[in-house]
């Protein structure tokens, strides 16, 4: 079996390997073809991978490309993690949204708009592309942002494109550990949004909902990530624990204010980090593996460093620094694969799921998989605070995917207008001018 991995040169790719190599059962990846447009982290990718591999027996063969159509014929799965712009690209739209007092944050606000505007163009040339020249393969999408870029491709490839986020599995993991339950697998998490704006309702171990337990115990909800971040009274006045996410909505001018008071942005860091990393991987003596895995757990632990500081979290727990995209990814790729039934919490279209989005909309919830494909579970309406914040976004993206699909300027200003988090159709406008400045990719704004 054939898996394509787009932006192959990314930092992140060794966890795929890695969970690869783990996987030794029937029906398994054979071939891993890597794609990139910078041969030289390509080339510094391999050879951690290669690194990865040595010793055992069987490993998924690795050959790399910067050539996508290469890449992608004859694929059977294709993991879509590209990233336009590169790390300076999330670096400036941290710094042009925080220069108007707004949040720039890669996913969330201006900075999840401007990257989302910049991506859609070339995710929409990927699903044309998987469509002409692999149109059997499951595409799997990593890309942020995911629920936006997953609905874009889903327009040419409709449900044999996946997104995912590995957000809701570490919420759900982290509410079934401080409860106690020995095995997460078990439990059933009423998870229901959009990619990084949604809420844990419920957790049902044997049928029984284990939340309300949690939310009546303060000294438990004070005593894992979100509890931390988010305070225990407003959990319980919200009845739910949000996505780690909804920390830039509910405590935004915190947020912003931290982020404009960080020696350097997210994406600014983990420039220089992954710069010196890159670098490093051009002397061929030095140990790809070792650098890799030091500069992974620097990654980890660093992660919403700006949002624990302003609630005054602490350090990330150790059992958090693990990741596990990867994990969600294979787990989805084996369901299909091997018609494996699972549930998993993924980006899919809406169809008839919740009732105030249309059927196209993709939104992010439980899902049945099998072999054919992911197939969302009936959830119960969300409470009208959710409500308001889930359509507000889902229009701002629908206004975005309008924007990149006719090259309009005034749609791209009023997708910024319209979001919850940007307060003046002025800075909107600013804002456009900002991003057209610094981004080439966005020059077909017009």
């Amino acid at each position: 079996m054939k898996l394509t991995i787009l932006g192959g040169g990314g930092f992140r790719v060794p966890l795929v390997y890695g969970a690869l190599l783990a996987d030794h059962a029937e029906g398994r990846v054979t071939d891993v073809v890597l794609h990139d447009l910078d041969a030289g982290r390509l080339s510094a990718v391999t050879r951690v991978l290669a690194e990865q591999a040595a010793g055992v027996p069987d490993a998924p063969e690795v050959s790399a490309t910067t050539d996508l159509d290469e890449a992608l014929r004859g694929a059977d799965f294709v993991f879509s993690a590209i990233r336009v712009g590169g790390l300076e690209g999330r670096a400036n739209d941290e710094r042009v949204a925080l220069a108007e007092g707004v949040l720039g944050q890669e996913t969330v606000g201006a900075g999840g708009i401007a990257y989302g505007l910049r991506t859609v163009p070339v995710a929409v040339d990927i699903a044309q592309r998987v469509a002409r020249l692999a149109p059997d393969a499951w595409v799997i999408n990593f890309t942020n942002p995911a629920g936006l870029v997953t609905e874009a491709m889903s327009r040419h490839l409709g449900d044999r494109v996946i997104g995912i986020c590995d957000s809701p599995v570490g919420l759900g993991r982290r509410i079934a550990r401080v409860l106690g339950v020995r095995n997460p697998g078990e439990a059933w998490i009423d998870y229901v949004g959009l990619n990084h704006l949604g809420w844990v309702r419920g957790l049902r171990v044997a049928g029984r909902d284990e939340l309300p337990r949690l939310l009546a115990d303060p000294d438990l909800l004070g005593s894992f990530e979100e509890g931390k971040l988010f305070g225990a009274d407003w959990l319980r006045s919200l009845g739910a624990i949000p996505n780690e996410y909804l920390h830039y909505y509910y405590f935004n001018r915190e947020a912003v204010r931290a982020y404009q008071q960080a020696d350097k942005t997210r994406g600014a860091f983990l420039r220089d980090q992954q710069a010196r990393f890159y670098a490093e991987m051009r002397d061929p003596d030095a140990p790809a593996l070792k650098a890799w895995d030091q500069t992974r757990a620097e990654r980890e632990a660093t992660y919403m460093a700006e949002n624990r500081e302003t609630a005054g979290a602490g350090e990330r727990d150790e059992d958090d620094l693990s990741g596990g995209y990867e994990k969600v990814a294979l787990a989805l790729m084996r369901a299909i694969a091997r018609d494996e039934r699972t549930t998993l919490i993924l980006n899919v279209r809406n169809q008839r799921t919740l009732s105030v989005l249309d059927a196209e909309a993709v939104i992010e919830v439980p899902c049945l998989v099998d072999a054919n494909g992911a197939h969302p579970v009936t959830v119960d309406p969300l409470p009208d605070h959710a409500t308001g914040l889930v359509c507000a976004v889902k229009a701002v993206e629908r206004e975005v995917l309008a924007a990149a699909g006719s090259g309009s300027r005034a749609t791209a200003v009023k997708a910024f207008a319209l979001h919850p988090l940007v307060d003046s159709v002025n800075v909107a406008r600013r804002l456009v001018e900002g991003y057209t400045e610094v981004h080439p990719g966005l020059a077909y704004l017009r």
